[in-house]
């Protein structure tokens, strides 16, 4: 197992700490990276969109002219898809867009993000934050002093309430606790800080 500088919220060394190599220490996978992301943003559409057919849009259930002897063509509704109001031939109507991932190849992407970003040493792990109270001030500070800089995705427990509001309105910097942790938000962000005990473990390779 690999090790990794635990550092403390004042920046300074406070230990090592083991990271597991089968999270950690991967050859990233590429392909499956990028299926596990393209389909966690089509997740994310709302498949809303709707048009309405010829059957669907107001009036046009007269005729609009007889049949013969107008020397136009033969019309059966003023809502037909070449008439201007009338119904879309075709058109987009609510649907998902949600893909079927399984389980183990967004476990692989987990890794292989977790992998590449240690690959380029922009995990860092923090002992504890240690604030007294929310404060915005103290969690600028505390980044400045663990060296880490650009987007920041900071990993935490749930119960680390005063840690959650202290970095949630800083710029640049996304709060997740463990449980939400996916590959794309690794990838959308440059660093990522984890507390001693919001580190992966091996459960997470399984």
């Amino acid at each position: 197992m690999a090790k990794i500088e635990m550092k403390n919220a004042a920046g300074k060394k406070a230990a090592s700490i083991e990271v597991a190599d089968a999270v950690f220490g991967i050859t990233p996978n590429i392909p499956v990276l990028h299926q596990v992301v393209v389909a966690q943003l089509a997740h994310r559409r709302s498949g809303t969109q709707s048009t309405k057919t010829r059957s669907e849009v107001r009036g046009g259930g007269k005729k609009p002219f007889k049949q013969k002897g107008t020397g136009n063509a033969r019309q059966g509704s003023i809502r037909a898809p070449h008439f201007s109001g009338g119904g879309v031939a075709l058109g987009p109507k609510p649907r998902k867009y949600s893909q079927r991932t399984p389980k183990k190849m967004v476990q692989l992407a987990l890794r292989s993000a977790l992998s590449d970003r240690m690959s380029e040493n922009k995990v860092v792990v923090v002992e504890e934050w240690g604030f007294s109270a929310p404060s915005t001030k103290s969690a600028t500070g505390a980044l400045k002093k663990i060296g880490v800089d650009e987007r920041v995705l900071i990993v935490l427990e749930r119960k680390d309430e005063t840690a959650w509001k202290s970095f949630r309105n800083l710029k640049d910097v996304q709060v997740l606790s463990t449980g939400e942790l996916n590959a794309y938000d690794i990838l959308c962000n440059d660093w990522i800080v984890f507390t001693k005990a919001s580190l992966p473990t091996m459960e997470a390779a399984k």
